[in-house]
């Protein structure tokens, strides 16, 4: 029989760990609010999630610990991106927009795969904090626990970017007036590039 305490622990952890508004976070609220694909985001940021923490749970996370160089390269290939998209954001926050056009500039769905894999992937917190961290802390408890644990870490995965994206869908009135867009993107310009120099200081 499945324990309800182990779905418990395994949803307060990685809902604890994911609600802080990072890089993955801040692209999916910007496309929710332009109403562009952000379903297909966020499919594709629960499927990652889901991925790892699995992987953690049942053993791979002993990998990671032993191969620190993995965590060595995508740290220098994550900074190079969200620094990139940082710069993007900036350009952005200087033009004038609304929300209709900003519809307008169409983002496609392999451009959106493509970034959304890149600032999932080349992230290495995303695998301290998914294998490592949550991975570790399933893998030690006892035969179903561990799928329960899982099961519970996925479903804050699911929880989380669900309601992400029906939160962009509410922002959508206040983004009618141009000078939201200019401190939405000012905003993630800021935390991209944060994020980028933290993880070269990590």
């Amino acid at each position: 029989m499945i324990s309800l305490l182990p779905i418990v622990k395994g949803y307060s952890l990685t809902l604890g760990l994911i609600v802080a508004i990072g890089a993955q976070n801040a692209m999916l609220i910007s496309q929710s609010i332009r109403n562009q694909h952000q379903w297909l985001m966020a499919a594709i940021c629960m499927v990652i999630d889901i991925t790892l923490i699995s992987a953690g749970v049942f053993g791979f996370g002993v990998v990671i610990e032993q191969a620190p160089e993995m965590v060595t390269y995508f740290k220098y290939g994550g900074a190079a991106f969200l620094a990139w998209y940082g710069y993007r954001a900036f350009c952005d926050s200087r033009k004038e927009q609304t929300l209709e056009s900003s519809k307008t500039v169409v983002t496609g769905r392999r451009t959106i795969i493509l970034m959304t894999l890149a600032v999932s992937l080349l992230n290495p917190h995303v695998y301290l904090d998914t294998v490592v961290l949550i991975g570790s802390v399933g893998a030690q408890m006892p035969g179903t626990d561990q799928f329960a644990f899982a099961f519970g870490a996925s479903m804050a995965s699911i929880t989380w970017f669900v309601s992400l994206c029906i939160l962009g869908k509410a922002l959508q009135p206040l983004f009618e007036k141009p000078i939201a867009w200019k401190i939405l993107y000012t905003i993630v310009a800021l935390m991209m590039w944060a994020i980028a120099l933290s993880l070269l200081l990590m």
